[in-house]
């Protein structure tokens, strides 16, 4: 499925857009943007959550099937290329 990002000021556009959706056969699905001010703190390092909202399906046909584990990752993302 095709998706699309609308931003709008007014509420009544959101309406609309529900409206529509339901004669042109599309759906409207509402996002909140949170701002998380959830930082900790580690050895003076901040650490910032991620969001669980990111899809991440897309990175399984990447990774499946290569035997790769996070030790190999980190080495390899480390090293110099000589």
């Amino acid at each position: 499925m095709k998706e699309v990002t609308i931003k709008y000021k007014s509420n009544k556009t959101l309406e609309a857009l529900k409206d529509l959706g339901k004669y042109l056969g599309f759906s409207v699905c509402e996002k909140t943007v949170s701002k998380r001010k959830e930082e900790i703190k580690i050895n003076g390092v901040t650490m910032v959550p991620g969001d669980e909202s990111i899809d991440i399906s897309e990175l399984h046909e990447v990774f499946t099937g290569k035997g790769l584990n996070a030790t190999q990752l980190r080495s390899s993302g480390w090293e110099r290329k000589r």
